[in-house]
């Protein structure tokens, strides 16, 4: 078994038990909040070239110029489903300015289990399908993981292992977008 379904599967695992333990859910508690690191700490966003539904191979390189929230997220990831339509929503009201919200699936089945997530939750911006050594160079251990990543391609937020905070999100969307 490679790393990267190891990795799912003790996720799996310790969420079950943390459930039938009475552990809230990430759902269910306080939302991870993050501040901007300072623009001359900020280092570039690691490289990666995967491919979206219509099997376009895509690099974070493609994005230079904008703004991006980039989410490592799974169909099972209960805290995942929950920020979906919160970015979502990001991409709608932002996008116009320079926002592109960009997902990246880790589930192990791959777009025969994401396509039909996506397509009954239609949600509106771009999904990858995730890689180990793309998971492995951003350091995911647990999901959901998000990054915001400035317009020159360095990460300028990490929202690590938990349900981000989605007003904190959002303020640190608008002050990126600010900077020209």
């Amino acid at each position: 078994m490679d790393t990267r379904l190891l990795r799912i599967n003790l996720l799996r695992t310790s969420a079950l038990l943390l459930t039938l333990a009475g552990v809230p859910a990430a759902a269910d508690q306080p939302g991870i909040r993050a501040g901007l690191y300072p623009e001359n700490e900020r280092k570039s966003a690691p490289g990666f070239a995967l491919q979206d539904a219509t099997g376009k191979t895509v690099k974070i390189e493609d994005y230079l110029g904008k703004v991006v929230l980039l989410d490592f997220w799974a169909t099972w990831c209960t805290g995942c489903k929950k920020e979906i339509p919160w970015f979502s929503e990001f991409q709608r009201a932002y996008g116009a300015q320079g926002l592109a919200v960009v997902g990246v699936s880790m589930d192990e089945g791959g777009w025969k289990v994401v396509k039909p997530f996506l397509a009954e939750s239609h949600v509106p911006y771009r999904m990858l399908l995730g890689d180990d050594p793309t998971a492995q160079r951003y350091g995911i251990q647990n999901l959901p993981d998000t990054f915001l990543i400035d317009r020159q391609g360095r990460v300028a937020a990490a929202y690590l292992a938990g349900l981000v905070d989605k007003d904190d999100v959002e303020a640190n969307i608008k002050a990126l977008l600010s900077k020209r």
